[in-house]
């Protein structure tokens, strides 16, 4: 495995972690046994104020990962360990070292050496716990939040759109939906628009002894501006991704 290409893929620029090659050894200083982390021992984020937050897996202190959303895994600025934030990319898992140090390695591997030169132990991966299957459930899918990257579930086939459990913020499934939505209200909006202008415009002369037509007047303007107002808020509308299926 080219160790460059592990690290490229989890931390960037100040925090990057000292990840080495792992692979299936043979011999080393010392042996464990540990299980491999699991989507569920992830830290959950947290609000603090507007700023997300989750706690170090070793010594608990809060991470600030406002800038790191896209990141799989941070480091620790009090004790200088990562943690992982987000599910293990395709085809690798995490484990933790005893001494702390946060291995990634490919799912299939069972025997690993810790890259620290302080420890060098080998580690037996204990076996993942085997989980019933869930039912599946049709448009049930796995959702990154746009707004703070927590992943959460949602049904695409009966929700128009998205509010996360995380942040509480709402957002679009998919692009397509929002700028749809976007389109739809401006079109309606410029329809609006337009007969509020020919009312106004073919009964002005008529509006000077009947002054109930203004109240028309305003209403038809006030409708075409609240659709108007709408098509914006679609269109500026955060998109949510969809990861895969329940």
């Amino acid at each position: 495995m080219d160790n460059s290409d592990e690290q490229q893929h989890l931390l960037h620029g100040d925090n990057a972690v000292n990840y080495a090659g792992i692979e299936d050894v043979e011999k080393g200083d010392a042996t464990t046994t540990t299980s491999p982390i699991g989507p569920t021992e992830l830290p959950p984020n947290f609000q603090s104020g507007a700023v997300p937050m989750v706690t170090c897996r070793v010594c608990q202190a809060m991470i600030n990962i406002s800038l790191k959303r896209e990141q799989h895994v941070v480091k620790c600025d009090q004790c200088n360990e990562a943690t992982p934030i987000r599910n293990a990319p395709p085809g690798k898992k995490y484990v933790r070292c005893p001494c702390n140090c946060l291995l990634i390695c490919k799912s299939s591997s069972q025997r690993i050496a810790c890259p620290r030169p302080n420890c060098k132990r080998i580690i037996n991966l204990a076996p993942s716990p085997v989980t019933p299957p869930v039912p599946s459930m049709p448009g049930m899918c796995r959702i990154t939040c746009g707004h703070c990257a927590g992943s959460f579930l949602f049904n695409t086939l009966h929700n128009a759109l998205a509010r996360c459990p995380h942040c509480q913020k709402v957002s679009s499934v998919g692009s397509e939906f929002a700028r749809g939505r976007g389109n739809v209200f401006f079109i309606v909006g410029l329809v609006f628009l337009g007969i509020a202008i020919g009312v106004t415009a073919g009964t002005y002369s008529y509006a000077s002894s009947h002054g109930g037509m203004y109240v028309a007047y305003i209403g038809a303007f006030l409708i075409s501006l609240f659709l108007f107002a709408r098509s914006v808020y679609f269109c500026t509308l955060k998109t949510s991704t969809i990861d895969g299926p329940m």
